[in-house]
């Protein structure tokens, strides 16, 4: 599909697993792309990963490798938050945590919208309030939030999630983008966790509890789900691929905007996110990942 016609140049916030998927799918469908990050390192190792997946996209026949040559001279990395200002539209993909988030609004506030009041701020938050980011800034009818999934270039899915003051036309942008990068926008409400997490964290949760309790061990679970259910990955090893201190925070949005006593966190995993347990990026979660190429088993 044709990139969104009022959309050229997108700014990318954040360089890590999400940001340069999302960078990724943008140049792949003939978008510019400004990646911007705190840490040359982090860029660097986004460029890399931008750059084999744009391979494996002409190997699969998605791109000629002319157009991968084209899409990598559309990237252009920072360190500096001014050269976002060619952006049309913006996309922060940093830690989820919203002061981390409120942060990047705030600094970028005087940089693009001071002179293009028009471009638009989305979120790619799971689970924050769109509302409350929104508020941060001095436009809230051009906040939104776009929830990509991962991995950013193969899930097909993105949750576009208006706050209260979002204006129609700010939905139209963000969902014909979606639309441009072969994705399917689902408009949901802007309460904790949205759908996606409101339904998948508690089942995560559950699980981790079945394993507390001495119900089953952590293959015997992901055995039920994938087996019995179908699910092509079972909830203790997607909580170690999503990460467990991600999933934690998850929990916590959910229980402090709920207050409901079914969303608190699994003692088991807050203990082990305190131990350093967080999943494959630690190289041991519910599983060992931290022989190179092992398989999940019991950690």
């Amino acid at each position: 599909m044709d990139p969104s016609p009022n959309v050229k140049t997108v700014g990318v916030v954040g360089a890590g697993t999400m940001g340069h998927g999302i960078a990724h799918l943008l140049l792949r469908f003939g978008y510019s792309v400004i990646l911007l990050d705190v840490s040359s390192e982090l860029l660097s190792l986004a460029e890399g990963k931008i750059s084999s997946g744009l391979a494996r996209d002409v190997h699969k026949g998605r791109l000629a490798a002319e157009q991968k040559e084209q899409a990598l001279w559309r990237l252009k990395m920072t360190l500096d938050a001014e050269h976002l200002a060619p952006s049309d539209f913006v996309i922060e993909a940093v830690t989820e945590n919203f002061e981390a988030k409120a942060t990047v609004f705030r600094s970028l506030e005087p940089v693009i919208r001071a002179k293009r009041p028009e471009v638009i701020f989305a979120s790619n938050t799971s689970s924050i309030s769109i509302t409350k980011l929104a508020a941060t800034t001095t436009r809230p009818a051009q906040f939104i939030g776009m929830h990509f999934f991962n991995p950013v270039p193969v899930i097909k899915l993105v949750e576009i999630v208006p706050g209260l003051q979002t204006a129609p036309a700010t939905i139209a942008t963000a969902e014909a983008l979606a639309k441009s990068l072969d994705k399917t926008p689902l408009r949901v409400n802007d309460f904790p966790g949205f759908v996606s997490n409101r339904v998948l964290m508690p089942m995560i949760n559950e699980a981790i509890y079945a394993v507390m309790e001495g119900i089953a061990e952590p293959q015997a679970v992901d055995g039920v789900m994938k087996l019995g259910m179908n699910h092509p990955m079972g909830p203790l090893e997607l909580a170690d691929f999503i990460g467990l201190d991600v999933c934690l925070h998850i929990m916590k949005v959910l229980y402090d905007g709920f207050h409901d006593s079914k969303y608190r966190p699994c003692p088991l995993l807050e203990k082990m996110v305190n131990a350093g347990w967080l999943g494959r990026k630690s190289g041991r979660g519910f599983y060992d990942y931290s022989q190179a190429g092992a398989q999940p088993g019991k950690a």
